[in-house]
């Protein structure tokens, strides 16, 4: 049986393994390991038991035991920045699980088949307001429907989605994935009120009898900056130019772009400028390389297709047809700091990609809300602002902005909200230790290199068709089969055959197996080759 108590205050008494005395004075027991790929996702997904059940050829329960936690497989499999498989200790023996990758065909599977959510079995006649339907809304909406109540989405864009139709562009998310998930929100029940702008959320909250509140609002205005110029025209922000292409604008930006930022959209906007006939795509990025912000595989991708980099660089006015560039210098402690060096560079249009922020003025007539600059303060841990009933998440509260966090944040306000309004405790669970890859013993696994997802050709990149292709089932299959399972039992009977004293009992398929202590030494044999560290040694009681 698994044994519940908190291993990490036990003395390690499997440093004497092979010695054995002539009373026990250890003991083995079965335990369930936290896998650092479940512990490093912000959206909480049981990443280990979704790909252990691809594994058994068992696809739509593990996309059922996936969407417990995460609405949008197929979106995630795509835009997520992966940090599970930062985390895979099967990168420390070969290369990390291609975990997004199967999770992409979980999604892109049930949207094939048709696979849906199935619905509560009652109505707890709670109503729930949410503004914004981007992903932190959405997620917030999706797991607050599971739970029975009613959710209506109130978003001031045509359509539902947030940045993830009108920050990220289609040739990393196609539009109809993006439609087909959200449409299984639709199929739960949930309304979804478009082109409506909230300017008063009490009234609204009042007068529609919701009971509570979730703001998720996102980070959709871009930050602007003073940038003396003789003709505003050539100057636009990044965020509204992805939108207008977003909503099938094809803004006219000439022969010659600059990019003025270095994190992901700055990478997104150069790329779609290129993708528009842009010749020359250029970022132009204050700091270095590696102190810039996006991702390494944006910046990879968008030198790829032809964008050029200039590291060290600030722009300092905007002319009529180019613009004029300080050369920077990093001072003794790393930081950028001007030398008085110029450049002039030939541009036709510059997208400012310095940053976003929150548009969260309206809530401010609210008494007791509180803010720092354009972020909504909330409690770090139910994520409850300090008016009661009002909770808020994703890129307008304290956080990295990512898609996976903010559908994180959708859970966790979710569930709090269900207690909230129930007046229950939420309680804290308390998190095993994580299964790190020292603990692991691994004559049980060889050496196999991960399936990659094929690209579209770069030559080939001149329109938004999508560029990464997904995995195919035996793919998927392979790299289900490639996860050590850090922590929790995978059944191989190595423990049955290495107990010299028959003291290992197997209780069959999916129920693992059991210790009869009155025949065990407490030798640690079956410790020392449990591949997967699902057993330790413990004090004999």
């Amino acid at each position: 049986m698994t044994d519940t108590r908190d291993i990490t205050s036990l003395p390690d008494l499997a440093a004497t393994a092979g010695r054995v005395g002539p009373t026990r004075s250890r003991m083995p027991v079965y335990v369930d390991l936290l896998p650092p790929c479940n512990n490093a996702c912000p959206a909480g997904e049981n990443i280990q038991e979704y790909l252990r059940l691809v594994k058994a050829g068992q696809p739509q329960a593990a996309w059922s035991e996936l969407t417990d936690n995460n609405p949008f497989p197929a979106i995630h499999g795509r835009v997520c920045y992966h940090t599970c498989e930062n985390a895979c200790n099967r990168g420390c023996l070969d290369q990390s699980i291609s975990i997004h990758g199967v999770e992409r065909y979980l999604g892109d599977l049930a949207i094939e088949q048709g696979w849906s959510f199935n619905k509560p079995e009652r109505q707890s006649g709670f109503r729930v307001l949410v503004i914004g339907a981007g992903p932190a809304g959405m997620s917030c909406a999706y797991h607050l429907a599971r739970l029975g109540h009613f959710v209506e989405i109130r978003d001031a864009k045509p359509l539902p989605g947030g940045m993830l139709r009108y920050g990220i562009p289609e040739y990393r998310l196609p539009r109809d994935v993006l439609d087909a998930e959200i449409n299984r929100l639709r199929d739960l029940g949930i309304v979804f009120t478009q082109n409506h702008t909230v300017k008063d959320l009490l009234k609204e909250q009042a007068e529609g009898n919701f009971q509570a509140v979730f703001v998720g609002i996102g980070a959709g205005r871009g930050k602007h900056i003073d940038i003396p110029s003789m003709d505003a025209a050539h100057l636009v922000d990044a965020v509204t130019f992805l939108q207008d292409v977003a909503e099938g604008e094809r803004p006219k930006i000439g022969r010659r772009v600059a990019i003025y930022g270095g994190g992901n959209t700055a990478m997104d906007a150069a790329r779609v400028a290129r993708r528009l006939g842009a010749e020359e795509s250029i970022v132009i990025y204050r700091r270095t390389q590696a102190q810039m912000p996006a991702h390494a595989d944006e910046l990879h991708e968008a030198e790829a297709e032809g964008v050029d980099m200039h590291w060290l660089r600030t722009i300092s006015e905007v002319e009529t047809e180019d613009v004029k560039v300080e050369i920077m210098g990093l001072d003794d402690k790393g930081r950028a700091v001007g030398t008085g060096k110029f450049e002039t560079l030939p541009v036709d249009t510059v997208i400012l990609a310095v940053g976003q922020e929150t548009d969260s003025n309206f809530l401010r007539r609210i008494p007791g809300m509180h803010f720092d600059g354009d972020i909504i303060e909330v409690d770090p841990s139910t994520l409850m602002t300090d008016v009661p009933g009002i909770f808020a998440g994703g890129d307008a509260v304290p956080s990295d902005r990512t898609v996976t966090i903010g559908v994180g944040h959708g859970k966790r306000a979710a569930r709090m909200m269900d207690s909230w309004m129930y007046s229950h405790h939420p309680g804290s669970k308390k998190k095993n230790p994580i299964a790190k890859f020292d603990m692991l013993h691994l004559w049980y696994f060889g050496d196999d290199k991960r399936r990659t997802q094929s690209e579209l050709d770069v030559a080939d990149r001149t329109d938004f068709q999508e560029i990464v292709r997904g995995l195919t089932p035996e793919e998927a299959n392979y790299e289900a089969i490639r996860c050590l399972s850090c922590g929790n039992c995978i059944e191989c009977d190595g423990c049955l055959g290495a107990c010299p004293e028959d003291a290992v009992i197997k209780l069959g398929k999916g129920f693992r197996y059991r210790y009869n202590y009155e025949k065990c030494t407490g030798c640690a044999a079956c410790y020392e080759q449990c591949p997967v560290h699902a057993i330790d040694m413990i004090p004999e009681h």
